[in-house]
């Protein structure tokens, strides 16, 4: 059975508002980080070379549910998996909790592309190797 990937931080001064209380627009930067260690413990990368060009993951949906807030310094807990494997694009959910407390979700949809040495870009089918090892975060 697949699992969540975990990851933790602490909530920066720069990440809040002027109450002190953890800005929304954080919340999208830190999915992408979160996002990017899950590629990286499973061997991927956001950007991966490929012969003569690049597969790439650009976004084409984000949202994000508040629960309740977080604070400068709190420790937020962070769980990424993956709601859908498509053919093209991959769904990732992340749970954000501070101690057992649920304080958001977001998700973001990503679709794979290849990007040649021109810059053009154009979807392609996840190659293989790539969706296996995707398919650990999977639920």
């Amino acid at each position: 059975m697949s699992s969540p990937y975990q990851t933790r931080r602490r909530i920066e001064f720069r990440d809040t508002d002027a109450a002190g209380i953890m800005h929304f627009s954080a919340f999208f930067t830190y999915m992408e980080q979160a996002e990017h260690e899950m590629l990286r413990s499973v061997g991927l990368s956001v950007m991966q070379p490929d012969g003569e060009s690049t597969i790439g993951w650009p976004r084409v949906s984000a949202t994000c549910d508040y629960k309740s807030a977080v604070r400068f310094e709190d420790i937020i807990d962070i769980a990424v998996s993956i709601l859908h494997l498509g053919s093209k694009s991959v769904r990732y959910r992340h749970e954000f909790r501070v101690a057992d407390r649920l304080v958001a979700v977001g998700e973001i949809t990503v679709v794979c592309c290849r990007i040649d040495a021109r810059h053009q870009i154009a979807s392609i089918e996840i190659p293989a190797a790539t969706r296996e090892r995707l398919a650990r975060h999977t639920v």
